[in-house]
């Protein structure tokens, strides 16, 4: 899939088919291997909701994903993607480096949230609510459920459920 998430261990899209939908299975392809990348693409759009990457250009130093593994060499331009979307006063992260990331972006006064929790920033005169959410990863430690818990508190507190 050319798209985020793509890795079919990885929970995004049945955290986001349990919150939305009540169905962990609703993005996932027949046959269960794959996710319905146009479904997912119409939904987000429809909804609202922006993926994107806190870092512009990363090393990976070795061959997987996983935070620890990972060398921001350029964070993304923020102050560029914002200009973008104008009505955007919420941002989401989904782990320890995309949040520390997102934050080196940020006033040197804005606090770390707390997993589930969010905390206000100005960037470039707007106003942000910048939240940290559970890695969908299936390595963090907390069931799928759950997860939807969490995302679904994020998703009523951002006025998408």
């Amino acid at each position: 899939m050319d798209f985020y998430y793509p890795n079919f261990q990885n929970d995004m899209w049945r955290v986001f088919g349990l919150v939305f939908f009540g169905d962990k299975d609703y993005f996932v392809e027949a046959g269960g291997k794959a996710f319905k990348e146009s479904l997912l693409r119409s939904f987000l759009a429809e909804k609202g909701i922006a993926v994107g990457d806190t870092a512009y250009k990363v090393r990976r130093l070795q061959g997987n994903a996983a935070d620890k593994f990972l060398e921001i060499v350029e964070p993304v331009d923020l102050e560029a993607v914002l200009a973008c979307i104008p009505r955007c006063r919420t941002v989401m992260t989904t782990g320890e480096l995309a949040t520390d990331t997102l934050l080196a972006l940020m006033p040197s006064e804005t606090a770390k949230p707390k997993i589930g929790e969010y905390a206000e920033a100005l960037f470039n005169g707007r106003n942000l609510r910048l939240y940290r959410l559970p890695s969908s990863s299936r390595a963090y430690p907390l069931a799928l459920e759950k997860k939807a818990e969490v995302y679904g508190h994020f998703f009523r507190e951002a006025g998408l459920l």
